[in-house]
């Protein structure tokens, strides 16, 4: 997208024509979409748990080829190696000689459908991927592409044959969030205007691989975060000392929560993050994070609601 615009009237301009354009297809809370794209852009790798059939593939695709970045779709089960993520060593007959054949995880935007599917061994695999950005097949390391986000989905109903997500995995994901159903009738009037089955590939590109990574250099050096803000920030961390928590946000998801309202105040054409950024991004970042103690979990205390209680209880700066 060429703009003669510079700075932030020019990120604020781009990101939310991806979203315009995105929201032409998917019928969807523009808060959600507002809340994937600010991880997105900041290469941080978002996890949604949500029930079959809402559109989580659909989604995804929409996004890579919005953003115009390549995508890859890895359907998790039992039965996957972490090989079949990563790739192998192949004997070639006519070069005498094992040449590497690269894995569907070498792709910008990674769909891990119903990853809680898959054994340890293989969730080990895409663990080693989105924290170090690179892979290991028979002992030789490879970069991966940058960027590279996972967008991870899992079922929140079926725990049959599941393999619960690890602490260590689940802190790896910026953002946990539900879709939750779109609103069916302006879905079935859309539907009637396609001309394919899955239009997502007749979203007009906004952006590439190139401005992400301007927009990420931009984020980190040109928006403002105050002292107070990042006291605010900071805050969040006497969770840990609740009794109703085996263990709280860790350093990573204050980093994370800090990252997602630098994201949202791009969208909202500020090059300064405010206590509200961080008030809406802050359910996302930190919910599942907590571990919360087997008999609050009985008393049917949810992480989500912890966190709206500290929203309420932490002093935002003015």
């Amino acid at each position: 997208m060429e703009s003669e615009k510079t700075g932030i009237e020019y990120y604020t301009e781009i990101v939310n024509a991806s979203l315009d354009e995105i929201s032409k297809y998917y019928v969807g809370q523009r808060n959600n979409l507002e809340i994937i794209m600010s991880a997105i852009i900041n290469s941080g790798h978002v996890l949604i748990n949500d029930f079959p059939g809402i559109g989580k593939t659909f989604i995804s695709k929409l996004i890579s080829h919005t953003l115009g970045i390549s995508f890859s779709r890895i359907q998790f089960t039992p039965d996957l190696l972490p090989g079949d993520i990563t790739g192998t060593r192949v004997w070639k007959q006519n070069k005498g000689d094992f040449e590497t054949v690269k894995g569907p995880i070498f792709a910008n935007l990674i769909l891990a459908d119903e990853i809680n599917r898959a054994p340890p061994k293989t969730q080990s695999a895409l663990l080693e991927a989105m924290e170090e950005k690179h892979v290991t097949i028979e002992g030789e390391t490879i970069k991966l592409q940058e960027p590279f986000i996972v967008l991870a989905t899992e079922n929140p109903v079926e725990f049959e044959g599941t393999y619960p997500l690890p602490e260590a995995e689940l802190d790896r994901f910026m953002v946990k969030i539900s879709l939750g159903y779109p609103e069916d009738v302006e879905l079935l009037r859309r539907r009637l205007s396609w001309k394919e089955e899955d239009p997502s590939s007749e979203a007009r590109v906004v952006l590439d691989s190139r401005i992400l990574a301007e927009l990420r250099k931009y984020m980190e050096s040109d928006i403002t975060i105050s002292e107070e803000v990042l006291t605010y920030v900071s805050s969040f961390a006497q969770i840990r000392q609740d009794k109703r928590v085996l263990a709280g946000p860790s350093p990573r998801g204050l980093i994370s929560l800090l990252r997602l309202s630098r994201g949202l105040a791009v969208m909202d054409g500020r090059d300064f993050v405010t206590p509200d950024d961080v008030k809406r991004a802050a359910p996302y970042a930190l919910a599942h994070r907590l571990i919360l103690r087997p008999e609050i979990m009985i008393e049917r205390v949810d992480e989500a609601s912890i966190i709206a209680e500290y929203l309420n209880k932490i002093q935002v700066p003015k």
